[in-house]
């Protein structure tokens, strides 16, 4: 039986940036602002480079493009409401493509009424807005669901086909201090395999086709080995 993980006091904001950085994360992109101050505060300490657009949009793009040409999950920081709402095309294209990227957003605090009274970048419903366009929207309530919250989208978006992820930290948990787990490992994606039953009913189907072709998409961008020899054992071309 492994020992409880130790625990330190820390900030919301710089527990979401130790997060990121447990998994890998070197670079972001996004846009600073009022409600987010205290994730860029962690983000240097936690030695992860910064680069800031001209707008959200071109900050979940550059992630995406990120993603697409190293095969790592990509990360953009917003603010709330409208910056998130920026970002959303961007996301969207992602979870078309299958592209794994990680969009943190501050959101609004977790006692406000979400009644239209006025709050700087208030939205009426983001998480839910958010939901329907990436593979899944979540809010955060206290500090020491942070780490987690971080992990699990991470191991969302390496698992099986990756879909974008959205978590969003309320302002005031940003600022606030809990304890969280002083070293949050990665969770480890279960490894999958096909059913070996569909295995064989493709092979059977490619051994009796007279001209077989292979279109391969994004899902294959890590088995070319094993595509060029299926391709060169069927004579068959490949787009």
């Amino acid at each position: 039986m492994s020992a409880p993980a130790a625990t330190a006091t820390t900030t919301g904001g710089r527990a979401a940036a130790r997060a990121l950085a447990a998994h890998g994360v070197e670079v972001v992109w996004g846009i600073p602002g009022t409600h987010n101050l205290e994730l860029y505060a962690g983000l240097g300490e936690a030695g992860i480079r910064h680069l800031s657009p001209r707008h959200e949009q071109g900050a979940a793009f550059a992630a995406d493009g990120y993603s697409r040409v190293t095969g790592r999950v990509g990360v953009c920081v917003t603010t709330s409401g409208p910056a998130v709402l920026n970002a959303a095309t961007a996301l969207a294209q992602s979870w078309s493509d299958s592209i794994p990227v990680l969009c943190v957003s501050a959101g609004m605090p977790l006692g406000h009424p979400g009644l239209g009274n006025g709050e700087l970048h208030e939205a009426k419903d983001l998480r839910g807005a958010l939901d329907a366009v990436v593979g899944y929207s979540h809010r955060v309530t206290s500090v020491a669901e942070i780490p987690v919250a971080i992990a699990q989208a991470f191991a969302r978006m390496t698992t099986g086909r990756p879909r974008p992820v959205h978590v969003e930290i309320p302002l005031d948990l940003l600022a606030a201090e809990g304890e969280v787990p002083s070293a949050a490992p990665p969770v480890a994606a279960p490894a999958l395999s096909p059913d070996p039953a569909a295995l064989d009913a493709a092979a059977a189907l490619l051994a009796d086709a007279a001209r077989p072709a292979i279109l391969a998409g994004g899902g294959a961008s890590g088995a070319a080995e094993p595509l060029r020899r299926t391709a060169e054992r069927l004579g068959a071309p490949v787009v």
